[in-house]
């Protein structure tokens, strides 16, 4: 073995030697993830690259002779003490790096020392050595290094000989390839002279590498200083009163950030793209609906209908209940024709104790552009437009035919309209109305229009502020109250004329802000009803119940009591009649037009306020009333009013005039628990002062002719839950005694 290493191929040993090393280094970097793919290169461009660079000839001699040199095989064994003693400080190259297998027995081929070769020239890919610096490479390895060189080992020494003159062991460095090429040097399979080429090309790579970093680093900074410019000019330009602020503090921040948080759930609400997702016409919906719950007693004195001369019935007739059924036959009452027959008349001597409900549910819709449109639906007895109580258990002799062993109720079509706003300001606004509606008009009190009371017709509203506190206000209209049957009468040819009925109406009022704590409003109104008035019939002779005459379309189609009535069909007699002895059938209607003038108001005091004291009324009369047209009035066998005699019971006691005062104290509104109201009132409404079918249905059982005082309150159980009770004391005016005396238990829910 010693013979046939000859000193040339000592050297070429040595260099293949270190081939090897390199290459198993290349190899272990590979396995890193951040390792280079090396790439292969033909073996005659790096000769021919290493013969132009001026690489030493004993180098180019042993690259050229190693497929003639049998390589030198390493155990596992012997590669991991290499390692070990390359890292002795447990690096994480030690426990990282797989252990490579043994040396193939085969040559190493020519790409795996170009390879190794030609790492310095992969790892600087932005300049490339010039040949003169790759002359100077190659002189300078030729040149003393800093390592001291020594003579190559021996190698026809023993092994313990080779290892007791190898230099003394160098201290361990923290790099990891300084450490392998000293323990290379220590194993004689290096020359200090090898390892300082080698230790001199790693720090011109690092160096190379380190100078690409910072190439990229500056890179990097001037694109973040060109995008922050770019940002800069792309702001709207600062004005003067712009502050740069460099340091803001924590409760600036805090505020800030409420401020935002604020802002944005502002938004969020106005424009509704926080809410959960709901159809669209279902945000343009609004239902409300309330219930109520009543206890009514109504008790009246035995000495009712009794008048200073004798009993007389005809002054509590019931001419609703005649004039929406058939005409009533005035011989068979008199007994001038069998069978005798009573005439309809109202309770006034036995008391009554009812259980009554009201229920109405409704909507208000926004259409968009100024329009909406609503509607509503409720309970009532029998259609009456001035009342939605249903008595529970109501029997069918009441003149209804629903109620009574559990039947079903019915439901009454009571709001359905359609208005046209102009003006957004609620000061400053004009609206239209079409259809079925609440009373347009400003009423506090009930001695006119009743609080269920709905308009049918054409209504028109406007307001405007004229300045602070100060704003009048118009209301106006036109409502049909009768229209004539397309087939009237139904049983005659040629058809009658239409006798059609409507209100005009308009009022002018002002709604005007004293002082802080005083508030006043009110209102000048003028009411026509055109052809309310009954009219007397062309002469006709009746032969039954069936006939109809040109002027039964003028009798009220709804009525309470109260109004004076005069009798409207003109039976002549003759022999077909017993000389007017018999089938006298009749209607009756209303023995004066109504022209109504009206006034009211009301006070508000409100420096205890939510605490409210307010104090309102009302004054009516009626223009177009005339008494000596009513005692004048009527067909020739019946003329002259039919009720309210007058004080001896002959002639005509009613009047024209109708007027209430009321106090009311406690919450303005009841909106939570234990709010509460407490009032009393006094009215006296005369006759004919007001049409009684359009007036409050509760005192004295509704109508007019009526005086007296009623007292009440309210107390809220919570939001939407209140109850009350009322004590409603009447008496009549004109006519017989009348007096009823009333008792109202209620409980009221809304939302």
């Amino acid at each position: 073995m010693n013979s046939f290493l000859t000193p040339r191929k000592k050297r070429l040993l040595r260099g293949v030697t270190l081939l090897m090393a390199l290459s198993s280094l290349r190899l272990m970097a590979a396995d890193s993830l951040f390792a280079p793919e090396a790439k292969a290169e033909p073996a005659p461009a790096v000769v021919a690259q290493n013969q132009q660079s001026g690489i030493s000839s004993d180098l180019s001699d042993a690259v050229a002779a190693v497929s003639s040199v049998a390589p030198i095989a390493l155990t596992p064994q012997q590669i991991a003490s290499l390692a070990q003693a390359a890292n002795p400080t447990n690096s994480p190259l030690q426990t990282n790096a797989p252990v490579p297998a043994a040396t193939p027995t085969t040559p190493p081929s020519t790409p795996a020392v170009t390879n190794t070769a030609a790492v310095p020239s992969q790892q600087t890919p932005v300049t490339s050595p010039s040949p003169a610096s790759s002359a100077t490479t190659a002189t300078s390895t030729k040149t003393p290094a800093t390592i001291p060189v020594d003579e190559p080992p021996n190698l026809q020494q023993s092994p313990e000989k080779m290892a007791a003159s190898a230099p003394p062991p160098v201290p361990p460095s923290e790099n990891v390839t300084l450490n392998l090429i000293n323990r290379l040097v220590q194993r004689g399979i290096l020359t200090k002279e090898d390892a300082g080429d080698l230790i001199k090309q790693a720090k011109d790579d690092a160096k190379i590498a380190a100078q690409q970093a910072a190439a990229t680093q500056q890179a990097a900074q001037q694109a973040s200083v060109a995008q922050q410019a770019a940002m800069e000019a792309a702001a709207p330009p600062s004005s003067d009163e712009s502050v740069s602020v460099s340091y803001v503090p924590e409760i600036v921040k805090t505020e800030m950030r409420n401020e935002i948080k604020q802002d944005v759930m502002a938004a969020a609400q106005s424009e509704g793209w926080a809410s959960p997702h709901y159809p669209e016409w279902l945000a343009k919906f609004r239902p409300f609906s309330d219930f109520r719950f009543r206890y009514e007693g109504d008790i009246y004195p035995s000495t009712n209908g009794l008048s200073t001369n004798s009993f007389n019935d005809l002054d509590t007739i019931n001419f609703n209940a005649i004039n929406t059924g058939a005409p009533f036959n005035i011989s068979q009452y008199n007994g001038n024709q069998t069978p005798p027959i009573g005439i309809p008349t109202y309770n006034t001597t036995q008391d009554r104790q009812r259980l009554r409900i009201r229920f109405r549910f409704g909507a208000d819709m926004n259409l968009g552009e100024n329009f909406t449109s609503g509607f509503r639906i409720g309970t009532g007895q029998n259609g009456s437009p001035v009342s939605e109580n249903q008595t529970l258990g109501a029997s069918s002799l009441a003149g209804t035919t629903q109620g009574g062993n559990f039947s079903e109720y019915a439901i009454w079509l009571d709001r359905a309209f359609l208005k046209y706003e102009i003006g957004s300001d609620p000061d400053r606004l004009a609206a239209v109305t079409f259809g079925r509606f609440d009373n347009p008009f400003f009423t506090p009190t009930t001695i006119m229009w009743a609080n269920d009371i709905g308009f049918d017709g054409i209504a028109g509203q406007a307001r405007y502020k004229l300045f602070k506190g100060f704003t009048p206000f118009f209301s106006g209209g036109l409502f049909p109250v009768y229209n004539t049957d397309l087939n009237y009468s139904s049983t005659s040819q040629p058809k009658y004329a239409s006798y059609d009925k409507y209100l005009y109406a308009a009022q002018g009022g002002l709604d005007w802000k004293i002082t802080k704590d005083i508030a006043f409003k009110g209102a000048v109104g003028y009411y026509y009803f055109q052809n309310v008035q009954g009219q007397v019939s062309s002469p006709q002779v009746a032969y039954s119940a069936a006939d109809t005459f040109n002027t039964d379309a003028s009798r009220p189609s709804f009525a309470q009591k109260g109004n004076t009535y005069i009798a409207l069909r003109d039976i002549p007699a003759t022999v077909d009649n017993g000389y007017g002895t018999q089938n006298q059938y009749q209607y009756f209607g209303l023995a004066t037009p109504f022209h109504v003038l009206s006034a009211n108001g009301r006070l508000e005091y409100r420096h205890w306020e939510p605490f409210v004291v307010s104090i309102s009324g009302e004054w009516d009369q009626n223009l177009a009333w005339n008494s000596s047209n009513i005692l004048n009035n009527g067909p020739a066998q019946l003329q002259g009013p039919i009720n309210n005699p007058g004080s001896n019971g002959t002639g005509y006691g009613g009047g024209n005039t109708a007027w209430l005062v009321q106090m009311k104290v406690g919450s303005g509104a009841l909106q939570k628990r234990w709010d509460w109201d407490f009032g009393v009132s006094y009215r006296y409404v005369e006759s004919d002062a007001v049409i009684d079918g359009f007036c409050d249905s509760d005192f004295g059982g509704g109508g007019t002719n009526l005086k007296g005082y009623a007292i009440g309150g309210n107390l809220a159980l919570s939001r939407n839950v209140f109850i009350g009770a009322r004590w409603l004391s009447a008496t009549g005016i004109a006519g017989p005694q009348y007096k009823e005396d009333i008792i109202q238990v209620d409980i009221n829910a809304r939302f």
